[in-house]
């Protein structure tokens, strides 16, 4: 039997154990072209709560009744296309379910020796690319420069911020706790990490950290926090905008601070992206994420929480900052290797 987590109602502010059900259903037969799959590793990831309600987005809503649809790293157990062969470890998008009989088109193969499989999840998948895109892309950082990263003990946060060290300039971290705090100045390498939860309010510590300034601002949260960095942009900043996480859970729109204001003076820019606006050019950022990583300039964090069981707390501890890195749920072991 494959057991599923499925949308059973959408959400009213911040969702709930009340907002999903676990389910059994049979596992479908293999047809020509198909592939049964074991899900090793799934991932939670924040913008899922966006999808779990009925308005206009980037992609289309979650349908009520359906698994969660999410990244997956699975085995192959049966294969009906000569493109896989059981034993194969692949990288697909059929979600919160622990089987899946998909296309062989929909999935593709990961290499094993490379790095540990649930990189495909984190530092070499959407997450490392969307880091990568969007800082190199949007934020272009120049050797000097001051890069500031909201959420930057979450996933794509830290990768920004070791990028933006490879490529020279002073980087400032924006996180919640301490221990974040140690973790990004320590074994990360950020210049500097502002806690938005001190007692030293957010735009003092802003002065200090940045005293020249801000030229990028990698911008993962909104609300208050891109707020007090908005108002220290320097003439011709970037403001690459990859998440608006303070603001999933509202359930009126959060007026705040408008930006036009600082845009306009400092003659800066701030972009909307989505990672899979650069599909066309995955496999460069992959490859270059991959030479990081292999010369230990880029490290890789995950918090992983064992058992299909606790993919809903996983998910909703995103939204209290319990992860440090890549949230990722183990499911299964392998079957060989």
């Amino acid at each position: 039997m494959n057991q599923q987590i499925i949308l059973k109602q959408r959400p009213s502010g911040t969702p709930n154990t009340d907002t999903f059900e676990w389910t059994k259903t049979p596992i479908s037969a293999v047809q020509e072209g198909q592939l049964l799959v074991k899900t090793l590793y799934l991932s939670v990831d924040p913008y899922m709560r966006g999808r779990m309600s009925d308005r206009k987005s980037y992609v289309p809503s979650y349908e009520l009744g359906k698994p969660i649809e999410g990244g997956v790293v699975g085995e192959v157990l049966e294969s009906q296309s000569p493109d896989f062969h059981k034993g194969d470890f692949v990288l697909g998008g059929y979600g919160w379910q622990t089987y899946a009989t998909v296309s062989a088109k929909t999935v593709r193969r990961i290499d094993p020796t490379l790095a540990p499989l649930s990189t495909a999840l984190g530092i070499l998948g959407m997450t490392g690319l969307t880091a990568y895109f969007g800082l190199l892309d949007i934020g272009r950082p120049q050797a000097g420069e001051t890069v500031v990263i909201s959420g930057a003990a979450g996933a794509v946060g830290m990768v920004v911020g070791q990028i933006a060290k490879i490529k020279g300039a002073h980087v400032v971290g924006i996180a919640g706790s301490t221990k974040k705090i140690d973790y990004l100045i320590n074994e990360l390498g950020f210049d500097s990490a502002i806690s938005y939860k001190g007692d030293i309010p957010l735009h003092k510590a802003l002065a200090t950290a940045c005293p020249h300034g801000v030229d990028v601002y990698f911008d993962n949260v909104g609300g208050e926090i891109s707020d007090a960095v908005l108002r220290r942009l320097n003439k011709g900043a970037r403001v690459p905008l990859c998440g608006q996480i303070s603001s999933y859970n509202l359930e009126k729109p959060d007026i705040g601070v408008r930006p036009q204001t600082f845009l306009l003076i400092n003659s800066a820019l701030m972009q909307g992206f989505i990672v899979s606006d650069f599909a066309k050019r995955f496999p460069e950022g992959i490859k270059e994420l991959a030479q990081w990583v292999n010369s230990k300039q880029l490290k890789s964090q995950e918090t992983i929480i064992d058992g299909f069981d606790q993919t809903v707390n996983a998910f909703l501890g995103l939204f209290t900052g319990d992860n440090l890195g890549k949230q990722l749920v183990k499911v299964a072991d392998p079957s060989h290797g």
